[in-house]
């Protein structure tokens, strides 16, 4: 197409707080509507707002957190717009004086490592929902969420692919799921993204940006932004201007769709929230909250690799999220050794998550109510599994079979097998009377062997694991059962 690609990405994080930004109504999802409001968050006239100090100091960890320059001073403004989910009319935000700026996040994108910056990072709060349920004419209004604390991550406009623009949100969730401020769940609306995407001629001044609304998944941000790609490329080569305008994502028609006129600041009408003084944020507040930051995902792929011998690949991908990393050095704290233990976690344990459509975080979450899919995973069971493979107790397969089981009843693996007698045949004595039992029961890929079929070989070892039931020392009958074949080719 000859045209680059222009994203900037503006990211939405709901803080976990127990209680609303300027209030102290909860904030509990799935509560009945309108169930967790007051005259504050609903905007009636005479109240004041006050300002949450713990969705302060967590908006603080978060911005350091991104290598962010803390404002000495900031301030709140009210942000005037029309729509039916906001009870006041406007929303208290952030303008000319926000929380941070000037941060940035390290991304890995093949084996390339590129920077992208944060143009600033912001509280205010947020609006509520609306509900259309019953007749396609019928919307209900549920204020519930109206006044929750908010962050809003604003990114420079240095990606330039889908891809990348992927790997940025990945990255973010992976860090702020660190900082344990937010569960990041966007089903639940806990982490939202807007996209901003322009194309120009490489070399050419930006061009004009679109943005994107209504996404709800990562996925979603990937393909709204190749649609928007292919979109603006054909009416830029057919010499038409691309408009400054709001799309809506249609996850249906995989298509977006006009929404509105892009508003600059001047159709918001910011100006100071006259009920909130401005803030001076103290340094040693700043110290004592960046004294207490965990260690982040970028130095923990650094650390597991050089204490651990793993692969970049294999940090990185045990690091993406919190729970597996905690996994990970929980069992070899246990005794494990590194690689195995990387190996399960990565392959056989992605693989059940991915099937039951589970988080990681479930790993380490008590089960769910009834009807809901639910798993723990302790990590000294793991450990435990890795070592029944060594010590010859299980089998690669048997391995599999227990380690379903213990994710399923959740229970040690060690209790498992001793339950269920499901330790390995490796008697010589045993082990060779079920090859001559095979031997003699198969005598046609006997002789196939005999002319020069190796590949008689592969059944005959099926029918040995079978009779066995999964329980033969498969190294053992494989050497066994080729040093028997062996002999009777010189019969």
């Amino acid at each position: 197409m000859g045209y680059e690609t222009v994203i900037g990405l503006e990211v939405h994080l709901q803080l976990s707080t127990t209680t609303k930004l300027f209030c102290g109504c909860p904030t509990t999802f799935g509560a009945a509507p309108n169930s967790q409001t007051c005259p504050v968050c609903l905007g009636l006239p005479g109240v004041l707002p006050v300002l949450n100090a713990r969705a302060l100091e967590w908006g603080i960890r978060v911005a350091l957190a991104f290598d962010c320059q803390i404002a000495r001073v900031m301030k709140f403004d009210r942000k005037q717009y029309f729509y039916p989910d906001l009870p006041k009319n406007y929303q208290i935000s952030q303008y000319d004086q926000p929380l941070a700026q000037h941060g940035h996040l390290d991304i890995v994108v093949g084996d390339q490592t590129k920077r992208i910056g944060l143009t600033r990072i912001h509280l205010e709060e947020d609006a509520g929902k609306l509900l259309h349920e019953g007749s396609p004419t019928d919307s209900f209004v549920d204020f519930n969420r109206t006044g929750v604390p908010l962050l809003e991550i604003v990114s420079e406009p240095d990606l330039r692919s889908p891809e990348e623009a992927s790997q940025y949100l990945l990255d973010l969730k992976a860090l702020v799921q660190y900082l344990d401020v937010s569960t990041c769940n966007m089903e639940e609306g806990s982490l939202r993204c807007d996209t901003n995407i322009s194309l120009r001629r490489p070399g050419a001044s930006l061009g004009a940006k679109v943005e994107v609304k209504n996404l709800n998944s990562f996925k979603a941000v990937r393909l709204a932004l190749e649609h928007e790609t292919r979109r603006q490329a054909a009416l830029l080569d057919q010499g038409e201007r691309i408009p400054q305008e709001t799309r809506l994502w249609d996850a249906k028609t995989q298509k977006t769709s006009l929404m509105r006129s892009k508003e600059e600041a001047a159709d918001y009408r910011y100006f100071p929230e006259p009920d909130l003084v401005p803030f001076i944020i103290d340094p040693a507040l700043v110290a004592r909250i960046r004294e207490g930051l965990p260690e982040l995902p970028a130095r923990k792929r650094q650390r597991l690799q050089e204490a651990y011998q793993l692969s970049a690949y294999d940090a990185k991908v045990l690091t993406q999220h919190r729970a597996l990393a905690q996994l990970f050095e929980g069992a070899i704290q246990a005794g494990a050794p590194p690689k195995p233990v990387a190996n399960w976690i990565m392959g056989d344990l992605s693989a059940y998550l991915n099937a039951k459509e589970l988080d990681p975080d479930d790993l380490s979450a008590s089960p769910r109510g009834e009807g809901q899919a639910g798993v723990k995973l302790r990590p000294e069971w793991l450990a435990h599994l890795v070592e029944l493979i060594a010590q010859g107790t299980l089998s690669g397969k048997m391995a599999k079979t227990v380690f379903l089981q213990m994710l399923e009843q959740q229970q040690d693996p060690r209790a498992l097998v001793e339950r269920q007698q499901l330790t390995q045949i490796a008697d010589p004595g045993v082990l060779e009377q079920i090859a001559d039992a095979v031997l003699q029961a198969n005598p046609q890929s006997v002789e196939a062997y005999r002319k020069g079929k190796v590949t008689a070989l592969t059944h005959l070892m099926g029918e040995a694991m079978k009779q066995s039931k999964g329980k033969a020392n498969p190294q053992q009958m494989h050497a066994l059962l080729t040093q028997k074949l062996e002999a009777l080719k010189s019969v």
